[in-house]
C-alpha cells in the first residue's frame, strides 16, 4: 500500500529523529509531539477503517479534514431493496411535484374523536367569518356524533373502529387524509382531537400555516424504553435504529406530505407489522413513531420537529395532563400561546432535556396554535375567554 506523503512526513520525522546525545533538555514540550503523533494515527485509522454511518470527515470537521478526504474511498451505500428503490422513486416524485394552483386554499381540519365533538361551539366561534377558507372532516370511531353547530352537519366521513396504541390510529389518520385530499383546495391538513381547542383566532392560524413551506410534524430521538426500546430489528433493513423516531400523534402537514403518507406502503407496512403493544416484550405504538420516522428519513427538512398542538406530558404519566374547568383560565391559555420553544426529555435514566426554538422561517415565534386535553366541562371557560386570549 502507498503511503501518501503526508503521512510519509509525520512517519519520517520520527524515524529522522537523530540518536540521544547528552544535552539539555529540549525546548519543544512533549504535549506537542504527542499531539501530532495522535493526529497522524487517526488519519492512518481513518483510511484502514472508513466508518460506515457517517460522513467521510469522521473525526474532525469537513473544513479541517478537507484537504485528506480524497486519500480513501468512500464506502459503498448500502444496496437498496427492490420495494425501498420504487418506493424512493414515489416519494422523490411526490416531494418535488408542484402544488396544484387554487385560487381559493383552505385549511382541512379533521377530526379524529370517538363520537360526538364536545367543544363544537367553540369551534363554531372560531370557524366563523371564514368561509370557504376551511374545510371539516370527522372520523367518529365508535359512534355517530350529534352535532351542536351547523357547520358540522354533514361533514362526518366513513369511520372503522379504532383502539388506542394501535395501527388502526394511523389507518383512521390516513382515512381522514384520503377523504379532505379529494378537494384540490385543501393544501394543509391539521389532525385534532375531540379534546383540542384552538389557541388563536382564524387569521392567525390560516397565516401561520400557509406562510411557511414546513410541516408541523413532533420529531426527536429517545434512546430510552419509551423510544428507541421499542424499537424492532424486525424492520430491517429498511428501518435502521439510529433512525427510529418518536413524536406527538397531532400533525399539521403539507398537501405534498399528506399525498405521501398515503403513498407509503413499504414503511407502514413495517409499522404494521412490528410496531404494536405487547409485542417481543415492548409495548410500541405506530402513531408516535411511524410518521416521526417515516419523516426523518425521506424528508428531515421538511418538518418543523414539533407539533403545532400543546399537550403537557409534565405529569409523567401514560396519558397528559387533562384540564378542568376549574382550570381553564386566561393565565393558563396566556402561557400555552407565550411558549416560544419546544420540550422534549428523553426516557432513560438520565432524563435528558432538550428545549429548541420554535422557528418559523427562520424567526422565533410561538409554538402552538391549538392545545389538549380538556374537559368538556370547561367549554363555557373557554367560550368565555376566547376573544381574549386568541388576541395575546
Amino acid at each position: 500500500m502507498k503511503i501518501p506523503q503526508a503521512w510519509q512526513l509525520c512517519i519520517g520525522d520520527q524515524y529522522k529523529m537523530p540518536a540521544p546525545r547528552h544535552r539539555p533538555t529540549s525546548r519543544r514540550p512533549l504535549w506537542i509531539i504527542v499531539l501530532i503523533s495522535l493526529v497522524c494515527v487517526l488519519l492512518i485509522g481513518a483510511y484502514i477503517y472508513p466508518a460506515r454511518h457517517y460522513p467521510e470527515c469522521y473525526f474532525f470537521a469537513s473544513s479541517v479534514c478537507a484537504p485528506f478526504k480524497d486519500w480513501y474511498p468512500a464506502m459503498p451505500a448500502r444496496i437498496l431493496t427492490d420495494d425501498e428503490m420504487v418506493s424512493r422513486v414515489v416519494i422523490k416524485d411526490i416531494l418535488s411535484m408542484p402544488l396544484v394552483p387554487s385560487k381559493n386554499p383552505k385549511i382541512a381540519f379533521m377530526f379524529l374523536t370517538p363520537g360526538s365533538l364536545p367543544f363544537e361551539r367553540l369551534w363554531e366561534k372560531f370557524f366563523l367569518g371564514n368561509e370557504g377558507r376551511f374545510s371539516i372532516y370527522i372520523h367518529a370511531s365508535r359512534e355517530k356524533p350529534e352535532h351542536a353547530s351547523p357547520l358540522f352537519i354533514g361533514r362526518d366521513i366513513r369511520s372503522e373502529k379504532v383502539v388506542w396504541g394501535t395501527i388502526s390510529m394511523v389507518d383512521a389518520e390516513k382515512r381522514l387524509l384520503a377523504n379532505a385530499l379529494q378537494d384540490t383546495d385543501n393544501q394543509r391538513f391539521v389532525l385534532l382531537s375531540d379534546s383540542c381547542v384552538p389557541l388563536r383566532d382564524f387569521d392567525y392560524v390560516y397565516n401561520y400555516l400557509m406562510g411557511t413551506n414546513v410541516s408541523f410534524i413532533d420529531c426527536f430521538q429517545d434512546p430510552g424504553p419509551h423510544g428507541n426500546g421499542r424499537y424492532s430489528k424486525h424492520m430491517l433493513p429498511e428501518v435502521e435504529e439510529r433512525d427510529f423516531r418518536k413524536g406527538a400523534q397531532w400533525f399539521s402537514v403539507k398537501r405534498q406530505h399528506a399525498l405521501l403518507i398515503l403513498a407509503d406502503s413499504l414503511y407502514y407496512m413495517k409499522f404494521k407489522r412490528y410496531c404494536k403493544p405487547n409485542m417481543d416484550g415492548r409495548n410500541c405504538y405506530a402513531d408516535e413513531h411511524y410518521l416521526p420516522t417515516l419523516f426523518h428519513m425521506v424528508d428531515p427538512s421538511g418538518i418543523a420537529n414539533w407539533s403545532a398542538t400543546h399537550v403537557d406530558w409534565s405529569e409523567g404519566k401514560w396519558h397528559p395532563k387533562a384540564y378542568r374547568a376549574r382550570d381553564v383560565t386566561y393565565e393558563l391559555l396566556k402561557n400555552i400561546t407565550s411558549i416560544d420553544a419546544s420540550y422534549h426529555v428523553t426516557s432513560d435514566a438520565k432524563k435528558v432535556a432538550t428545549w429548541r426554538p420554535c422557528l418559523w422561517n427562520g424567526a422565533k415565534r410561538p409554538c402552538y396554535l391549538f392545545a389538549r386535553k380538556f374537559y368538556p366541562e370547561a367549554l363555557d371557560n373557554l367560550i368565555h375567554l376566547f376573544s381574549n386570549y386568541t388576541a395575546i
